[in-house]
């Protein structure tokens, strides 16, 4: 069973890098380029966990959905945005309706 504090332990190495030499920390070098360069990681991370889906490979599916956490990882950092707030929403939703949810937001 994988470890249930990953994300947190994830979010804090990522804090932790964002201000890094970008020459020695992948995370401070996708910072450094900017949002938009996050974003077209995240956008071709989905793409690769699509194609992966695509070929029913388990184990392409298992690493190419977790290059594209790790992207949404980083992209959340940029705005400061916490992995608590995003479970917390989750937590929110747990146990309703998608239907009911995605209704309740127009």
């Amino acid at each position: 069973m994988a470890d249930k504090d990953i994300l947190a332990r994830l979010e804090a190495a990522i804090a932790a890098r964002r201000a890094a030499d970008p020459s020695s920390s992948y995370v401070a070098s996708l910072n450094a380029k900017g949002l938009d360069a996050i974003l077209r990681k995240i956008g071709e991370e989905a793409t690769e966990t699509v194609i992966a889906s695509k070929t029913g490979e388990r184990e392409a599916i298992v690493h190419e959905t977790a290059d594209l956490w790790f992207h949404c990882l980083v992209m959340l950092s940029w705005h400061g945005v916490s992995v608590a707030d995003v479970l917390g929403e989750l937590e929110r939703r747990e146990g309703r309706s998608g239907i009911d949810e995605k209704a309740s937001r127009k």
